[in-house]
């Protein structure tokens, strides 16, 4: 494990131990005493149609960028790369690891992947937009600091703007391929007027559905707010779970949640409660992935105990030839 995330994981697990330090173990077993066979059948169907548009949207882009990925690939792939980046700290191995293993299906790791980044990015872009607008028209504890986030973001787009012009003119060189080459594959991939559209529902139905899991998280643990006080406070949370730190969001999800419920007077208690439940549920509704990595192993095992053949002899006539070999020996 490399320096950064190790540091990265220590952080985590730091916000961790002090939250329990702050408020208890008390919360923590009340968020999975909530747990029932209904609200985890929901969060397993809701999660089931997310992972199929995040798996679509995925599609969408690898198909712009010229690479092959039929749909029911792609939705085992997402279920075994959500899998993994709740299971192991950084939360994006399983993205690195889905990109690598599509790319040698294809034939080009650098295609595979360029698609989950873009991808990737273009849902947290989609996540942003929708943060900021639910931020900005309800109550929030950060409800103030939203203009000021807006004009930040706007100025990091004007920058970029004014490098992709200039760096187009530029003659040939380090950065004005490394532009040239990211503006092509956002033209051909995430931005591309076919598909554009398409991906931007598919991420606005990723982002609803994880709100919606959540809410269902609230009502279990015993949350009495409304829709439009949860859902900003649940908007946060998502926002802290993304950062890459500790393993599968946990420290910054239950920090955040601490912190703005009980900024919104909802007692911080209340916030990890259920935040715990929230996270045991996205865990047991990827647990499909699993199986996903199960079946891998076993053909990769399948392909090892098969033996070699000469160059130009079709495998099926090898394998005869072996097993004749054996039956005479």
């Amino acid at each position: 494990m490399s320096r950064g995330r190790a540091l990265r994981l220590v952080i985590g697990m730091a916000v961790l131990v002090a939250v329990v330090a702050r408020i208890g173990p008390s919360p923590f077993a009340h968020g999975l005493r909530a747990m029932t066979p209904t609200t985890l059948a929901a969060s397993v169907v809701i999660t089931a149609l997310t992972t199929t548009c995040a798996a679509w949207r995925w599609t969408l882009v690898a198909h712009g960028l010229g690479v092959r990925l039929p749909l029911p690939v792609a939705v085992a792939a997402y279920y075994r790369s959500q899998l993994l980046n709740l299971v192991l700290p950084g939360g994006i191995v399983g993205d690195v690891h889905r990109g690598v293993v599509h790319g040698r299906d294809v034939g080009s790791v650098g295609g595979g992947l360029r698609a989950v980044a873009w991808e990737r990015t273009a849902g947290q872009l989609v996540q942003a937009a929708v943060a900021i607008v639910v931020l900005a028209a309800l109550p929030s504890p950060v409800r103030a600091a939203v203009p000021a986030a807006l004009l930040v973001l706007g100025a990091a787009a004007a920058v970029a703007a004014a490098v992709a012009v200039l760096a187009a003119r530029m003659p040939a060189g380090r950065v004005a391929r490394a532009v040239r080459a990211v503006t092509a594959d956002l033209r051909a991939g995430p931005l591309a007027r076919g598909i554009r559209l398409e991906v931007a529902l598919a991420s606005l139905v990723v982002v609803a559905g994880h709100t919606t899991v959540f809410l269902i998280a609230a009502h279990a643990a015993g949350a009495s707010a409304s829709v439009s006080t949860l859902l900003p406070l649940a908007i946060l949370v998502q926002l802290a779970t993304s950062a890459p730190l500790g393993i599968a969001g946990w420290g910054p999800r239950e920090g955040a949640a601490a912190w703005a419920f009980a900024a919104a007077g909802l007692g911080a208690a209340t916030g990890v409660a259920i935040t715990t439940l929230y996270g045991v549920l996205a865990l047991a509704s990827v647990s499909p992935g699993a199986a996903v990595l199960v079946a891998e192993m076993s053909r990769t095992a399948a392909r090892r105990r098969v033996p070699p053949h000469p160059a130009g002899t079709p495998p099926q006539l090898a394998i005869a030839r072996s097993l004749e070999g054996g039956n005479g020996g």
